[in-house]
């Protein structure tokens, strides 16, 4: 049982092929990304369940669908407030971000953008350590002198809270983890638990990476394997980094994916910290034993 006092509360909500994290501290309400737009009945019932209208700050990794699809709902939608939105500062073609760029301005929101080397503050003594994207990163796919790859321009971002700490990587690749291990030092990356990037898939998760994070708890957000497109069609998690996390002695049930495991709810008091599933399920070696199959 829990027995201490948590003052800061962590969710990764159920919100099918996408990724949405809550995170409450004691004068915050900060949201890292969306969802998907035909997630967002989900992104709405987690919210609710969640007892969550107001926003000091939404931050969005990246401007793939899967992760911004549900910003203009919050923006729109008079039930919200949203007092601050932060992006890569990236400009994208995409119509969804157009549209909520446009959202933004219309509705004054303050709108900053987040790179390498900066602290977030998200109340509460909780911090939120910016890895990723370089500035120069930034100006040059900006000034078109780099071609527009937006999951390795994701906000990588490490949220710091006394001992307790959590790695945010969006859709992060292999490049970008080797330079964020290059760049940092390792003090700066281990982290308690793992949000493992880009849905679980073999793009990401690499060994070095794992093991400087070194985490207790990895957080897969990811829908059900389906054929129907809009969702879980590329068979995430891969066998690849679920193999990884048990190599690095992380334990099966540590393991905790949003379709199986349900609402995810980590609370913590700085030093202590519980890891609440919604569901328990044992999913991780059948899962990967069937992935063997069809190999």
């Amino acid at each position: 049982g829990k027995d201490f006092k948590a003052d800061l509360k962590i969710t990764m909500l159920n919100v099918g092929q996408g990724d949405s994290f809550l995170i409450q501290t004691s004068a915050q309400n900060i949201l890292i990304d969306t969802s998907d737009m035909d997630e967002r009945t989900k992104l709405v019932s987690e919210l609710d369940k969640a007892g969550v209208t107001t926003f000091d700050k939404i931050i969005l990794t990246h401007p793939h669908a899967d992760h911004i699809g549900g910003i203009e709902k919050l923006l729109k939608d008079d039930k919200y407030t949203v007092k601050e939105v932060y992006d890569n500062g990236i400009a994208s073609t995409s119509k969804l971000y157009q549209n909520y760029m446009k959202e933004v301005k219309s509705a004054k929101i303050k709108h900053v953008s987040l790179t390498a080397g900066e602290t977030l503050d998200f109340g509460g003594g909780v911090k939120f350590e910016v890895l990723y994207p370089d500035k120069s990163l930034v100006k040059d796919v900006n000034g078109g002198k780099q071609k527009t790859d937006p999951n390795n321009e994701s906000i990588v971002g490490r949220l710091v809270y006394k001992d307790f700490t959590m790695m945010f990587t969006g859709d992060a690749e292999l490049k970008v983890e080797s330079e964020i291990w290059q760049d940092n030092d390792e003090k700066k990356l281990k982290s308690r638990i793992l949000k493992a990037g880009h849905h679980g898939s073999r793009t990401s998760s690499s060994e070095n990476f794992v093991r400087v994070v070194n985490p207790e708890y990895v957080l897969i957000s990811a829908g059900e394997p389906t054929d129907k497109r809009g969702g879980n069609t590329y068979g995430h998690p891969h066998l690849e980094p679920l193999q990884t996390y048990l190599d690095a002695g992380i334990p099966a049930d540590h393991i905790l994916w949003s379709w199986k495991n349900g609402t995810v709810v980590i609370q913590t008091d700085g030093k202590n910290f519980s890891v609440t599933p919604e569901h328990k399920e044992d999913w991780v070696k059948s899962w990967i034993k069937e992935k063997k199959k069809k190999k």
